[in-house]
């Protein structure tokens, strides 16, 4: 749904003339935002997110399994009939790891289509980097000269390399200039997978095996890590580390003892490196089910608890930042960022004659 505004001026213009959506189909979970412009960003009208498991098996088979695709569609119907009710005039579904890895993938999402009405685009690791930064702008410190943003996904985890300058003009005060990116094919769905498949559930890990996953993911880092010198300039100060992923949510809220998760309470707070390092030392020494039992992590984290974990402890011993950011926001937000921001220069009379300029003389 791409309907040009109809607005006059005011408050009833660009951005402010619409009501987005925006899905995130990733490896694990199905994310939907449905929103509206505000004076300081948006405001959420409605919302669902449903751990799927899209990605089950497909480190082994690359094809999209019949559960996983089933319990999906359902989802995303769910998704279609609360984009129908809120009345969204612009929307954007993007599907990440799974899509890119499965051989089905364009199978599948033309399924999704033919039943839902909704139309998914595949993106690139490169998109996907762009859109988990510009969600995460507001969280960045004029005081920093790199970041780090980290993304723990299902099917990959996502690093993007970025220099920063202070800006007045710029999006909260910030130039950013994104340097390199990394997409490494481990994340929690699929880490578990390869290094977990039969572990019992009462049983905590074998000695070594926790071990063996952090190790897997530093070795993934390294090169990135080399080639842009990352450990230097963060042992030398001016780098701040984001983290955008449920790993990194849980593992906040699990150290800040909260009974239940709190979006408010979490989104833009930091944990300590230490911190971090201690938690998951804790955490790698149980069982999926003492996992479950604990505040924040519950039956449907716990089993995917133990590969994020290593993961994020991994980032944590690759790059020696005294503090993570942490952010409960990813692609949903950076899709809404960029629909809000293309209905604003659709509305601006000179951005739209330059372009109808370009598309004539093109």
């Amino acid at each position: 749904m791409t309907e040009a505004g109809t607005g006059v001026g005011g408050w009833r213009c660009g951005r402010f003339a619409h009501t987005f959506a925006a899905i995130d189909l990733g490896t694990n979970n199905c994310r939907l935002l449905v929103a509206r412009a505000s004076a300081t960003g948006f405001d959420v009208l409605d919302s669902y997110s449903r751990p799927v498991r899209l990605g089950e098996g497909i480190a082994a088979h690359e094809t999209l399994c019949s559960g996983a695709i089933d319990r999906t569609l359902d989802a995303l119907e769910a998704c279609a009939g609360k984009i129908r009710k809120a009345g969204v005039t612009r929307s954007r579904h993007i599907a990440t790891e799974a899509c890119r890895r499965a051989l089905n993938g364009a199978d599948f999402l033309a399924r999704v289509q033919a039943r839902t009405g909704l139309t998914f685009r595949i993106i690139t690791p490169q998109e996907e980097a762009r859109l988990a930064l510009a969600s995460c702008e507001s969280l960045i410190d004029r005081r920093a000269t790199h970041v780090l943003l980290v993304d723990i996904g299902g099917g990959s985890t996502d690093v993007v390399w970025v220099a920063a300058r202070p800006r007045e003009d710029g999006p909260c005060g910030v130039a950013l200039t994104i340097l390199d990116t990394v997409s490494v094919p481990w994340g929690v769905v699929t880490l578990t997978e390869s290094r977990l498949a039969g572990q019992s559930r009462r049983e905590p890990l074998a000695a070594g095996v926790y071990e063996q996953m952090v190790a897997q993911i530093m070795e993934a880092l390294a090169p990135f890590c080399r080639r842009n010198a990352v450990r230097a300039r963060a042992a030398a100060g001016g780098v701040q580390m984001i983290g955008a992923s449920g790993t990194v949510t849980t593992m906040a809220a699990y150290g800040m003892g909260l009974k239940r998760y709190h979006r408010a309470t979490v989104d833009g707070t930091s944990i300590e490196r230490d911190t971090i390092l201690r938690l998951g030392a804790q955490l790698a020494r149980m069982s999926v089910a003492e996992l479950a039992e604990l505040p924040c992590i519950g039956w449907e984290r716990a089993e995917l608890a133990l590969a994020g974990g290593a993961i994020l402890e991994a980032v944590c011993r690759q790059w020696p930042v005294n503090r993570v950011v942490v952010a409960d926001r990813g692609l949903r937000e950076g899709v809404l960022v960029d629909l809000m921001r293309e209905a604003d220069r659709e509305c601006d009379p000179l951005t739209r004659r330059l372009e109808e300029t370009a598309a004539t003389t093109s």
